[in-house]
């Protein structure tokens, strides 16, 4: 019930202005950074119970990523590797070990804490962006640090579970994905983002949560 109620609200598309807000206006106006905090916050707190439904219906680079990223996104095949967990963990390693050093030098000034996290904003959207242009604009979600820590809390929960009595595997389904997963095959993926698009797009109601 409770993501349906949130998906009514068709916020998803506009979400991205958050992340060109923290970016640009950030740089003069740190504060902003700690909207990160919040959503650091949010994600922790929903992940252990649907697992990275955030990604899919809330976090503001998915949202920039999906519906700015892809006018310009090549949008073809994301290599293997940006899902291997020999690569997530080491980003993940990497950027929080840089945030918390910076931070830990910041000595604690509000401001600088601030631009901290405006500076992890930054990087991190530039990273997406490259990816998302020469790859999928989902690429940079493959190996996301949120996005792995919210697979380990509940990548298992809330899973698609599909109908093979109705399945036609007509392949739409793999079609709308931006994970580039392959739905109809899915179970308990643990990358699934549960945006719906696959449910919304199966023309014999063959998916549901």
């Amino acid at each position: 019930m409770f993501l349906r109620l949130i998906g009514i609200l068709k916020v998803t598309p506009y979400l991205g202005i958050i992340v060109l807000i923290v970016s640009i206006l950030g740089i003069r106006y740190p504060l902003l950074g700690y909207v990160l905090l919040l959503i650091f916050a949010s994600l922790l707190a929903i992940s252990p119970f649907s697992g990275r439904w955030f990604c899919g219906n809330l976090c503001p680079r998915g949202s920039f990523n999906d519906f700015w990223l892809a006018r310009i996104s090549r949008k073809s095949k994301m290599p293997a590797a940006l899902r291997s967990l020999w690569l997530r963990i080491p980003v993940f390693v990497l950027l929080m070990g840089f945030m918390i050093v910076r931070i830990i030098k910041t000595n604690g000034t509000i401001n600088k804490v601030g631009m901290v996290f405006v500076t992890m904003c930054i990087i991190t959207t530039s990273i997406a962006i490259v990816f998302g242009i020469f790859f999928s604009p989902r690429a940079w979600c493959s190996f996301c640090p949120m996005g792995t820590v919210q697979r380990f809390l509940g990548g298992r929960k809330k899973h698609i579970i599909v109908d093979k009595k109705k399945c036609i595997k007509c392949g739409v389904c793999h079609n709308v994905c931006p994970m580039q997963l392959k739905v109809s095959e899915i179970f308990n993926n643990p990358d699934c983002i549960k945006c719906g698009r696959c449910i919304t797009a199966c023309p014999k109601k063959a998916l549901i949560y």
